[in-house]
């Protein structure tokens, strides 16, 4: 559909890391270089699909498709002002795309096109972070924490969901900035928290949210319990 369309689409984010890592997938995200929305009414017609969901806010569409959902998005650049919680959107490039995403193991993307169909495209080096279970920023921490708060409670959440380390400069940058997940709402805050108490390993996010004072910010009653118990530990 793709190629009949003349549309660069890719598979991205999340999907494409679980596959390497052979973990079992279930929701697919792709961007195209173009118009997401438009793209997305076109699969649904292919497929004879009623259901799908658009939000036009964020230049995203969803299609339930059996036991699978397929979010669809344009290639975007991202930015936030210091005091919002919503992103200002511009159209971009792929290279855009992957750069604006949390980490470089969620900003591997795979050609979906005919000619190129299975090609992997990893500008910043995610494949090799996946082998070393590393957690690290496409670009420098501070600017893809500043563009979005909450990749700072992401960053504890994949730690306790995957088993990976998350690298030292991130951890700084999220002790430096954990003030600035002020400007996230609650409802966002809430589900990475949860997120993280439903991982394997629960207390591997939770410490690194103590240890980093994010835990102080976004829940600052959870965070003084932690404390004394960690006090009656010692």
């Amino acid at each position: 559909i793709a190629d009949a369309q003349h549309t660069e689409a890719y598979l991205v984010g999340g999907y494409v890391r679980d596959l390497l890592l052979g973990r079992s997938v279930t929701d697919i995200d792709i961007v195209v270089v173009g118009d997401g929305i438009a793209f997305a009414r076109t699969i649904a017609n292919v497929f004879g699909r009623t259901n799908l969901v658009i939000y036009e806010t964020f230049g995203t569409a969803l299609l339930p498709l059996d036991n699978t959902k397929i979010e669809f998005v344009g290639a975007r650049r991202e930015s936030y002002h210091k005091d919002s919680r919503k992103p200002a959107v511009a159209t971009g490039t792929l290279q855009d795309d992957l750069s604006r995403r949390d980490f470089t193991v969620n900003a591997i993307a795979v050609s979906l096109n005919s000619p190129t169909f299975g090609n992997i495209i990893d500008p910043f080096r995610g494949r090799e972070d996946l082998a070393r279970k590393l957690l690290r920023t496409p670009l420098e921490p501070a600017a893809t924490f500043d563009d979005d708060p909450l990749r700072i409670m992401r960053a504890m959440r994949f730690s306790a969901q995957l088993g990976f380390e998350v690298e030292p400069q991130v951890l700084e940058a999220a002790r430096s900035m954990s003030t600035r997940l002020s400007i996230v709402s609650q409802e966002r805050i809430t589900d990475e928290f949860l997120k993280t108490m439903k991982s394997p390993r629960p207390s591997v996010g939770l410490q690194l949210m103590f240890d980093t004072g994010v835990l102080q910010v976004v829940f600052p009653e959870v965070a003084q319990m932690a404390g004394v118990d960690q006090r009656k530990d010692h």
